[in-house]
């Protein structure tokens, strides 16, 4: 069983071990999945869990996201970065 490397992680990280180990890692992404949503209520501010919809889910750029809420771009980067950070820690122990 391959585990997710902690240092710089990233979605193209998350992807890569999904693809590494397609056959024996379903269990671990059926977890992590199932979590990710308590994990973005418990562990994410309101601007975060908004922010990583934006992004993540709808699909926006850090600048389309900027713009809609009206604050700077390296705001809408960093706080994309703490809550992906924040919830790598949340989820770690579901794999």
């Amino acid at each position: 069983m391959k585990s997710i490397p902690c240092e710089n992680w990233d979605g193209v990280s998350l992807q890569r071990w999904k693809m590494e180990g397609a056959e024996d890692n379903g269990e671990q992404v059926r977890r992590l999945f199932k979590n990710l949503p308590r994990a973005m209520y418990e562990d994410l501010t309101e601007r975060q869990r908004e922010v990583v919809q934006l992004h993540f889910l709808q699909g926006l750029s850090v600048t389309a996201i900027a713009r809609q809420l009206g604050v700077s771009k390296s705001t809408v980067s960093r706080t994309i970065a703490r809550a992906t950070d924040k919830l790598f820690h949340a989820l770690r122990y579901s794999l």
